[in-house]
């Protein structure tokens, strides 16, 4: 079930043929401005949303032009009279030449495509004796899936099918476990937030069940 994405890290348009300034200019501009939505998640919220996006760049061109004609018309200085015109002169370009919003992220459109409501992380998880990969979990009611950073499945669960599921810690690392038919697999979580991880993932997969886990098995650990 292997789907082609699209890189999130910015990368540099090369070509024999000579780049033009205004380009170049673009293609930076872009570059960044993909970089502070992706770090940033107001500037991700706003850069999804068709109708805030358009106003932060209407906002953004309409003070860099502020910038550009107050200090001429008011002049104070040499450093504001020149820097500040320039600064402006940048910000009301940067309006023009920011990407159009992207209203659906790469990690919507998989869980659409396999109808998860949830999508948390999994930690790290080792398929069998292949190398342990960072994994992300997108729960249904029916499946949980573990896909690795490319989308690609490590782990299908059937929901209805698991029998013991919990968290518990080992060293410094936090574990979640889960159990279903004959079968067990176990995320691992590490990091100052680790134990947080751990449980968001364990009680988003039991919230997903259409009629829970039994009540022993919510009221007690895994016992793998």
């Amino acid at each position: 079930m292997a789907q082609q994405t699209m890189s999130i890290t910015p990368t540099t348009i090369t070509s024999t043929a000579q780049v033009k300034p205004l380009q170049r200019l673009s293609n930076s501009v872009g570059a960044s401005a993909f970089m502070l939505v992706q770090h940033f998640p107001l500037f991700l919220k706003i850069q999804r949303s068709e109708n805030s996006w358009s106003i932060f760049r209407v906002l953004l061109g309409c003070f860099g032009a502020a910038l550009v004609v107050l200090p001429l018309s008011f002049w104070i200085g040499w450093i504001t009279g020149i820097l500040a015109p320039l600064v402006g002169m940048l910000l009301f370009i940067a309006s023009i030449l920011l990407p159009p919003p992207e209203t659906e992220s790469d990690t919507d459109r998989k869980a659409r495509e396999l109808g998860a409501n949830t999508m948390v992380s999994g930690g790290e998880y080792q398929p069998g004796n292949a190398p342990a990969a960072q994994a992300r979990l997108f729960i249904s009611s029916s499946h949980l899936w573990a896909l690795d950073k490319n989308f690609d499945p490590l782990l299908v669960i059937p929901a209805l099918e698991i029998s013991s599921l919990g968290v518990d810690s080992l060293e410094e690392r936090w574990l979640l476990h889960i159990r279903w038919a004959d079968h067990k697999a176990e995320f691992a979580y590490d990091g100052i937030f680790a134990e947080r991880f751990a449980r968001l993932a364990e009680e988003s997969i039991r919230a997903s069940l259409p009629d829970g886990l039994p009540a022993t098995l919510k009221r007690r650990a895994a016992a793998i």
